[in-house]
């Protein structure tokens, strides 16, 4: 059989006596008179025999037992000046808090004292206070304890505020100087501005070969929409310089190279723009004439005003047949036209059915129109009197600006191979260099077209 034994633990009854024991102390302080207890020395020798009068008489002096003794005699156990007493309990009373405005230290102390009640139990001398019993003094001291909490707390959130203020006015001065010295920064990149572009009108080359100064951060955006301005400006002066005939060729230009630049070699943007090669007779020296009573006839049929452009092509279609035809672009209508039966108009498609182009990324003049219905348009164009120049900026340039004077957006695609559709059926169109190849051609293969263009 087992006992299971319990020791006691001694270590917790002695917690228990000691607390007991505070306790029990605690309340009796409080209950008793205190009496003030002074230790005197008889003699420096630390000697029982000897008792020096003159040592003892020195240190009763010294720590006022005398006047003590007839103090309490008189029946008052505490005494203090008034600037002294003051001083330490003043924060106990509004009236005296944090400066009193009474007409002596001694007022002030009577209306701190009948503000706690304590007038029965004091006496008021010369320069001192009398309290009769210690509890008074524990009272006040009690008190004292108290407000010194609520006071450290004040003196707490007065500092912590000035300390919030001081970081405050730290920052909106640092905040001043950023933006006075952004002001600075701003002004002196103005002034450089002002100073390199003064008088560029008189330049020939309104101030293409100034160089920017650097701005700062703050004006990068800003120096972008400067730059655009003095674009413009420069670019209207430019065009002053530009009869007024020329001016839908430059336009032209502009969106062929936006639309193409970086994308393809040649673009012939150094070159005069003719635009209606059919009716001139480097191009076609045999069948010009006939070409012109043609377009006469369409416009007075179509009503259209302009000729954006004309060109002998080459065509293929979805039967693999390869044909020599001419494409003739006006303001309203794409033709295409067989110039072996005198332009004979073989295929009307109007502008607003055209919906983008395509163009490979080489030398080459293959274009592809695109149409809402999708059955675009396989062409490359050429000449009937051998050239190098190429005509496909020309006809990108012309046909984008037509489109954005109609403010309307025309898709220009730039690949090899290009993506097409011919009656709903999607092929492709590759280009190839061959250098035996005499003109371009056009060949069937799996996925669509190859055209073969002449090497160099």
């Amino acid at each position: 059989m087992m006992y299971v034994v319990f020791q006691k633990d001694k270590v917790s009854g002695a917690q228990i006596s000691s607390s007991t024991f505070d306790l029990e102390k605690g309340k009796l302080v409080f209950t008793l008179e205190p009496y003030y207890v002074r230790c005197i020395k008889p003699n420096d020798k630390k000697s029982p025999q000897v008792f020096d009068d003159e040592r003892c008489r020195h240190q009763v002096e010294y720590l006022g037992l005398l006047e003590n003794v007839r103090v309490r005699r008189a029946g008052f156990a505490f005494r203090q000046a008034y600037e002294k007493f003051l001083h330490r309990y003043k924060m106990i009373s509004e009236f005296t808090w944090p400066n009193h405005d009474l007409p002596s230290d001694k007022e002030a102390v009577k209306k701190l004292i009948e503000s706690c009640g304590f007038q029965d139990d004091v006496a008021y001398g010369k320069t001192k206070i009398f309290i009769r019993t210690p509890r008074t003094l524990f009272t006040l001291e009690e008190l004292r304890a108290q407000m010194l909490e609520r006071i450290v707390l004040f003196l707490q959130k007065v500092w912590r505020g000035t300390l919030a203020r001081m970081r405050y006015k730290r920052t909106k001065a640092a905040l001043a100087i950023i933006r006075y010295y952004r002001r600075y920064k701003v002004k002196s990149y103005v002034r450089e501005v002002a100073r390199r572009f003064h008088g560029i009108k008189t330049m020939k080359d309104h101030g293409k070969h100034v160089k920017w100064p650097t701005p700062p951060k703050v004006l990068r955006r800003f120096e972008e929409a400067l730059q655009a301005i003095f674009n413009r400006w420069r670019a209207s002066q430019l065009i002053k310089s530009i009869p007024a005939s020329d001016l839908p060729q430059v336009r032209a230009k502009v969106a062929a190279m936006e639309m193409l630049k970086g994308q393809r070699a040649d673009l012939g943007l150094q070159r005069a723009w003719e635009g209606n090669y059919l009716a001139s007779k480097p191009d076609t020296p045999q069948t010009s004439g006939t070409f012109v009573p043609v377009a006469n006839e369409l416009k007075r049929k179509d009503k259209y005003m302009n000729i954006l452009f004309s060109c002998h092509v080459r065509k293929v279609n979805r039967f693999s047949k390869v044909e020599d035809r001419a494409i003739f672009v006006t303001d309203r209508h794409l033709y295409k036209m067989d110039p072996t039966k005198q332009y004979k108009v073989m295929k009307t498609i109007p502008l607003y059915n055209l919906t983008g182009l395509s163009v490979s990324n080489g030398k080459d003049q293959l274009v592809v129109f695109h149409t809402k219905d999708n059955k675009d348009l396989i062409v490359c164009l050429f000449s009937k009197q051998p050239t190098h120049e190429s005509r496909i900026g020309e006809l990108v340039g012309v046909l984008v600006n037509h489109f954005k004077s109609e403010k309307r957006h025309l898709q220009v695609n730039v690949t090899n191979p290009v993506q097409c559709s011919l009656h709903g059926k999607k092929c492709t169109v590759s280009v190839e260099t061959r250098l035996n190849q005499p003109e371009p051609d056009f060949t069937k293969n799996r996925s669509g077209f190859i055209l073969s263009v002449p090497g160099n």
